[in-house]
């Protein structure tokens, strides 16, 4: 007979002993079993799908259908993107396919804003993508919208974008009005700011809220600086005009802000210099304004004088004058040059070329100073 404690001893070795051959045993099932699961065309599966992720941003921009061309746009327009992170940049692409921008999209992007992959569009994205949904409409309308200004999607939106867009809805600039100056004024977001001054400017103009101008005028208002607006009106009123006088023509053509002070002065000088005619006629027909000095004014007031010189028919003056420097090229040709025997229109059509390609003194060589944007 054994002792009990030599009893005790050996049963307590057999159960350690039992548990560590069974935690042996399924340790070694576990082993086997995980081995046994992956299969060969799992394995296989999987290095594929390592091989398919895009090792750099050539390799994503490709993945979206960008061909060489494309690439070479972009990387010329922004050189860093060559050397971009791979994942965020197939976040951000991913982001805005859902929008559904293409991949020409994508190029005209990058080369209006070359450092649009650089920003953090995915803050606020949902709340700023439900926000766009509303003001425009349409998801195609949004679409044409950031092709136009992808900044609408990286503009601060709580303390900036939203604020400006409340701003105008309360003037009376809403719907697709307010669509409309947002596609055609992309700097309309950030430039915009309003004070005494210019809301005493837009009253001046007389243009009621529901006159098809209202939008305009209070939308180049709202972008331009105070100065440049009061520089433009004092450039006008050296001609003769009253501040009454600029302020009308500006609510009936509010576009006039947008040209320079110096294209402004050439034309008036040369309406009032050499065709002779009264200030007070641009009042009537503003296009004067707009019209080009050296592709269109100008030619054609020489191709009057020479027609006159031949005393042919028929002649370019009066009401006429005004008609012929609003048509379009080929029906002005066709009304005064090509009217004419062969040989006269051949002639003709030489002194109008010569006309054309006239320039400035010193054109060539003038300094282009530019203060920020044209408005």
């Amino acid at each position: 007979m054994f002792p009990k404690s030599h009893l005790l001893v050996k049963l307590r070795f057999f159960v350690s002993a039992s548990k560590r051959l069974v935690q042996t045993t399924n340790a070694a099932f576990l082993v086997t079993a995980t081995y046994s699961t992956v299969c060969q065309n799992q394995r296989e599966s999987l290095g594929e799908e390592a091989r398919e992720h895009p090792r750099d941003s050539v390799e994503v921009f490709k993945k979206w259908g960008c061909s060489e061309s494309d690439l070479l746009k972009i990387f010329s327009r922004q050189p860093s993107l060559r050397h971009a992170q791979v994942t965020p940049l197939l976040s951000k692409l991913k982001l805005l396919s859902g929008l559904g921008l293409t991949t020409s999209d994508i190029v005209k992007i990058v080369n209006c804003r070359p450092r649009f992959f650089c920003s953090r569009i995915n803050n606020f994205f949902d709340e700023r993508l439900d926000f766009l949904m509303t003001l425009f409409g349409s998801r195609e309308v949004l679409r044409k919208a950031l092709v136009r200004n992808p900044s609408l999607l990286t503009y601060d939106f709580h303390n900036v974008m939203k604020p400006v867009i409340a701003l105008y809805e309360e003037m009376g600039v809403s719907g697709n009005d307010l669509i409309a100056m947002l596609i055609s004024r992309p700097t309309l977001i950030p430039r915009t700011s309003f004070n005494e001054d210019k809301l005493e400017y837009i009253k001046k103009t007389r243009v009621s809220k529901g006159s098809k101008m209202y939008k305009y005028v209070v939308t180049l208002i709202g972008i331009s600086r105070i100065e440049t607006i009061r520089e433009k009106v004092a450039n006008l009123e050296k001609f003769g005009f009253s501040e009454e006088d600029v302020w009308s023509l500006l609510g009936r053509s509010p576009l006039i802000l947008t040209l320079s002070v110096d294209k402004v002065q050439r034309n008036m000088t040369f309406v009032v210099g050499t065709m002779k005619f009264s200030p007070k006629l641009v009042l009537q027909y503003p296009f004067l304004l707009f019209s080009n000095l050296e592709a269109i004014l100008k030619p054609r007031v020489l191709l009057a004088g020479k027609l006159k010189e031949m005393e042919l028919h028929p002649q370019i003056k009066g009401s006429i004058m005004l008609r012929a420097l609003r048509m379009t090229e080929s029906r002005f040709l066709t009304a005064f040059v090509k009217c004419h025997p062969e040989n006269v229109a051949t002639e003709l059509l030489e002194f109008y070329k010569h006309a054309k390609c006239l320039k400035r003194l010193a054109e060539t060589s003038k300094k282009i100073l530019r203060k920020g944007f044209p408005f």
